[in-house]
């Protein structure tokens, strides 16, 4: 994005935005398609950050929380079958979001959700990290608590407050972050289960053995089996914060095809391959800490998992306790940056369509953190399970649905554009292929995970989510016969050279993809614009509208 001279025939821009808005460093194109001129990073930049966008402890939280309550057994293969779950559906959604350098918002408008339809989504995304950066921030809070003596109440509005400087620079900053940190944080990661493997040839027989409070205690249980992976894929919407690191990707060529696709699966659904493994890894150190005298009730807490740990290798002393919270805290920092910077992404979009105003992406900063500290201080860790429970059901239908219109209405059925659309100007406000099968599944699978239809659905109402939204989605594109996916022909489509134009409405340059030619402004407009007019009444999709309207053509896009 650059701004553009004015002519003496040129009219001045009708649009103005703040310094935060037309700044590409606090702004990262929230809204937008990601220029070439801006994915600046390597193949192994964008992975490596993305995966230390994965730093968080929640997945020892959720692992230990599920061997207290499940026991080993269920809480083992039920991370196994989510995991496996989330690893198939996030292929195809990061491969599109890496192709055409869209977030998952903008990917979700195009993949049968329509312009507004795809506002529930935004929500259910927005709501995922403010879920998970209040996890985070407790188990920062645990953290603050044990170590400093600091009140749980006052630790919450410190860890959230020390996410926000270090989140308003975007991607340019987080890379960084990323990156720095990211070796110190895997040897503190892996080396207090390597000490205790070595020091304690029984702990492997402690934990498969470990029961918890599980009714079953250390058998399997089909019950508590379902429940089990229904709270792990809670998990699935991380796919949406991979993709926001994603969208950064360098264009594939024939030179860079093994190694961008290997970034690609590694730091998109790969992300749940280590995952896992922390969950797990989780679940085995809620037996040490137990062993080590810990309550039950505090076993599923990080801060004591790796106190217990770094005792291993530094002993029961001052030592222990400061590695444990200094690793604590770094993976927290690595993660509540990622969900701060991911949410205010989400709720730019939801605002922008429906308020038709932008004040910056870092404004929303500070709504998602405020919303995230208030959770904290209600106490949700306490609730964890019940939280991430019903969360799933709803996670789990909108992933389901966006991941059968990318496997199955646009390569089998043909019946969804094989690019992704993401402006306003090409889409119907409304697509009831994606929109139509998420609703249906979430309201199904909530009267589920509340015993409308007894207790094995309730336990494996996730499993119901996914199975109805992944069978709605063509069902219903074929009934409207694809339909509501496109509105109006793109002016520029998906692959068109990475050459600029001018916004006729706010006088910056865009490339091409990010264009469209207006009747209303009667000039090219670039896709925020578009999205933040409130007077157009959506002129150009009317059926006098020229569907092919467009206001310079490929050859033409470097005047």
């Amino acid at each position: 994005m650059s701004a553009t001279s004015q002519g003496p025939n040129t009219p001045l821009p009708r649009r103005k935005f703040n310094k935060l808005v037309s700044n590409p460093v606090f702004e990262d194109y929230s809204l937008r398609y990601a220029p070439k001129s801006f994915r600046t990073w390597s193949q192994y930049a964008v992975f490596s950050a993305a995966l230390g966008g994965i730093a968080y402890l929640a997945d020892q939280a959720i692992g230990g929380s599920l061997a207290v309550q499940f026991g080993f057994t269920n809480a083992f293969w039920g991370i196994i079958a989510a995991a496996v779950i989330i690893f198939l559906t996030g292929i195809p959604i990061a491969y599109y979001c890496a192709k055409y350098n869209v977030d998952v918002d903008l990917l979700t408008r195009g993949a049968g959700f329509g312009y507004l339809g795809s506002t529930i989504t935004s929500v259910i995304y927005a709501s995922f990290t403010f879920i998970f950066f209040a996890l985070e921030g407790s188990i920062m809070a645990q953290a603050f608590n044990l170590y400093f003596g600091i009140p749980l109440p006052i630790g919450y509005a410190i860890g959230s407050l020390l996410i926000i400087p270090l989140v308003a620079f975007g991607m340019t900053l987080l890379s960084k972050l990323q990156a720095w940190t990211q070796p110190l944080w895997l040897l503190l990661l892996f080396a207090p289960p390597v000490a205790v493997l070595m020091a304690d040839p029984n702990a492997i027989s402690s934990w498969v053995n470990f029961a918890g409070s599980s009714p079953s205690g250390d058998a399997f249980n089909p019950l508590l089996f379902g429940s089990a992976a229904g709270i792990a894929l809670s998990l699935i919407a991380q796919i949406g914060e991979q993709a926001d690191y994603l969208r950064f990707m360098p264009d594939k060529t024939k030179k860079s095809s093994i190694g961008w696709w290997l970034a690609v699966l590694g730091a998109g659904p790969g992300w749940v391959i280590l995952g896992a493994a922390k969950q797990l890894m989780g679940s085995f150190f809620a037996s040490v800490a137990v062993a080590h005298g810990t309550p039950m009730e505090q076993a599923n807490e990080p801060i004591q998992m790796y106190h217990a740990g770094f005792t291993y290798i530094f002993g029961a002393g001052f030592t222990a306790i400061t590695v444990a919270t200094f690793f604590v805290i770094l993976s927290q920092i690595k993660i509540n940056v990622t969900n701060a910077y991911s949410g205010s992404l989400s709720w730019s979009n939801f605002f922008s369509r429906l308020l038709h105003v932008h004040p910056g992406r870092v404004v929303y900063i500070f709504f998602n953190v405020g919303i995230s500290l208030t959770m904290m201080e209600l106490n949700m860790f306490s609730v964890l399970g019940h939280i991430l429970g019903f969360y799933s059901n709803v996670a789990v239908a909108w992933i389901g649905a966006v991941t059968a219109d990318l496997v199955i209405n646009k390569p089998l059925l043909k019946l969804s554009p094989s690019y992704i659309e993401f402006k306003r100007a090409h889409l119907y406000n409304f697509n009831p292929v994606g929109f139509g099968a998420m609703v249906i599944a979430s309201l199904i699978s909530v009267l589920a995970f509340f015993h409308v239809f007894g207790e094995y659905a309730a336990a494996y109402s996730a499993f119901i989510a996914l199975g109805v939204s992944f069978i709605a989605s063509p069902l219903i594109a074929i009934a409207t016969k694809g339909k509501y996916y496109v509105a109006r022909d793109s002016s520029y489509h998906a692959g068109v050279k990475h050459d600029t134009l001018t916004c006729v409405s706010c006088g910056f340059e865009y490339e091409a993809l990010d264009m469209t030619g207006c009747p209303f402004h009667k000039g090219n407009i670039c896709s925020l614009c578009c999205s933040l007019d409130s007077d157009c009444h959506d002129q150009c999709k009317k059926p006098h509208a020229d569907p092919m309207l467009s206001y310079g053509t490929p050859a033409d896009l470097s005047h």
